[in-house]
């Protein structure tokens, strides 16, 4: 049995069960929320892949929270005048590329040093397992094959991985994936950034166009930052702060106290929302990017004038268009009772990253390379050794004492900050963690070419009067199915002041939840 109590949430079975075998073998949150983020890499290769990044907060019992930041940077090579002879104002969306230096391994290494109780090559035992023998097909995976199809069968490596026939349930084998996993396990971070791992991947990405090279990976180094917060209803959310979105969240958030819903946020009209939620996109549309070479004050832009148009909508202006929100992710939310806490989110960005699986490592690899700009007077203009503007933003809430409150992850890609505030929201309302992963929610912005960018995407179960109040400020709508991974899925664990540890995994996904008794 496990010397503490944990709980953890995930996107699939197979990774929160790696999660409860940490807490089991003696691990803590860190150690439990590492087994499943290593696991997700097998078991939802479309969403999460050691070829990704890594965004993550961590709480220790010191109270202290820390961002590690593991986005990976544009390669050396990148020439911007090149890109722009090839692909003209805009990045492909996939492709060599669009490929840049993953960061997830380094992040597990940072995220470890934070207290981790188990060894690093634990981390890796149930993932090597899935790798190997092969797991089923999970529900949402068979609907990315299908969905995807014609681009992994333009690939060759992601051609003999994942075939044109497989479906829900039957058996995924990635022989070539256990073998890169047990090496990294065997020889450290180092074996990917340094080793036998990177050489292989450097060599195979070469000789399909993309220019990352060894030196690359031996120079890239994943950084611990502080955490960017803010109060609300007698809590602190905290998140993380650029190249990542998670300023867009506090932007709400602030904006909430500023128009007197700080003592029941879960009042606000959707309407409200929904505008604060359409700014935050023209904000990290329009300004955000790596801060190491472009300051830019997302915190703050067009703010105060932005509550005073909600205060009085006849001086409310136009706001620029945003993207289409897009992204593949996977969360995970992990704490115990010895005081650790873990949020964290990893990505390829899109279904299947740059859908390029390099042959011999058997690993994919993320297009985040997407998200620079080819604009040379855009903030986040591509550069060699820049990090692009980031959707992924790991939440975590505590007390004003430093207590933890509530973990939370999800997916979402741009829709990130809307769908963590909604579901903060229920749960400053009183929901319980599976109540608020599970309730109806809605997104702002477009999601096809020649929709309005105040499109809101509502799920057919939505409440009524939150439509009505969306239709009546003139935002268009347009009804889902529910519970689908078109809208996300979120992760929470929860923290009661009375240590009471529960936990919640969104239905959209294949997860679970589970709490590890001591």
């Amino acid at each position: 049995m496990s010397p503490i109590t944990g709980a953890i949430a995930s996107p699939h079975a197979l990774a929160t069960r790696a999660g409860e075998q940490a807490f089991r073998a003696g691990g803590n949150a860190i150690d439990a929320a590492l087994a499943a983020a290593t696991a997700l890499t097998v078991v939802y290769p479309h969403n999460t892949a050691l070829g990704g990044d890594l965004v993550a907060l961590v709480r220790t019992p010191d109270r202290s929270i820390t961002c590690v930041n593991a986005t990976g940077t544009a390669p050396a090579a990148r020439d911007l005048t090149a890109l722009r002879a090839r692909h003209g104002e805009r990045l492909p969306e996939r492709g060599p590329d669009t490929i840049t230096v993953p960061g997830a391994v380094r992040g597990w290494e940072a995220l470890r040093g934070h207290g981790a109780a188990l060894g690093w090559a634990a981390q890796f035992e149930a993932a090597i397992g899935f790798a190997a023998e092969g797991v089923p097909v999970a529900r949402s995976l068979a609907a990315a094959l299908v969905t995807d199809r014609a681009l992994l069968d333009a690939d060759a490596g992601s051609r003999a991985v994942f075939g044109s026939s497989l479906c829900e349930g039957d058996l995924l084998v990635q022989p070539r994936l256990a073998e890169s996993l047990s090496a990294i396990a065997a020889g450290g971070p180092g074996e990917f950034y340094e080793g036998a791992v990177g050489a292989a991947l450097a060599r195979g990405l070469q000789a399909l166009g993309c220019p990352l090279t060894t030196a690359d990976l031996a120079g890239y180094v994943a950084g611990d930052t502080a955490a960017i917060s803010a109060p609300l209803s007698g809590f602190r959310v905290h998140t993380s702060p650029p190249n990542t979105q998670g300023f867009a969240l506090l932007r709400t958030v602030r904006a909430l106290t500023e128009l007197d819903f700080a003592a029941t946020p879960w009042t606000t009209p959707a309407a409200v929302l929904g505008r604060l939620f359409h700014d935050g996109t023209r904000v990290r549309d329009t300004l955000l990017a790596d801060p190491a070479f472009a300051a830019t004050d997302v915190e703050n832009d067009g703010l105060a004038e932005l509550i005073a148009g909600l205060r009085d909508p006849r001086t409310a202006g136009a706001v620029a268009a945003p993207s289409i929100p897009r992204g593949d992710t996977v969360g995970v939310a992990a704490a115990d009772s010895a005081g650790y806490a873990v949020s964290i989110i990893q990505s390829v960005f899109d279904s299947f990253g740059a859908a390029v699986l390099e042959p011999e490592t058997g690993i994919i690899l993320q297009n985040r390379g997407t998200s620079f700009s080819l604009d040379p007077r855009s903030p986040n203009v591509i550069a060699p050794g820049k990090r692009p503007k980031h959707t992924l933003m790991p939440v975590l809430v505590t007390h004003e004492d430093g207590r933890v409150r509530w973990v939370n992850s999800t997916m979402g890609g741009h829709g990130q900050p809307q769908i963590h505030a909604q579901v903060l929201l229920r749960l400053l309302a009183g929901d319980s963690p599976a109540e608020a992963v599970s309730a109806p929610r809605w997104v702002v912005g477009a999601r096809a070419e020649g929709q309005a960018s105040d499109t809101v995407h509502h799920e057919a179960d939505l409440a009524a009067e939150t439509v009505a109040n969306l239709a009546a400020d003139g935002f268009p709508l347009r009804e889902v199915p529910p519970r689908t991974e078109f809208l996300g899925h979120t992760n929470v664990v929860s923290l009661a002041p009375d240590g009471t540890l529960t936990a919640g995994s969104d239905p959209r996904s294949d997860g679970s939840a589970a709490v590890v008794p001591a």
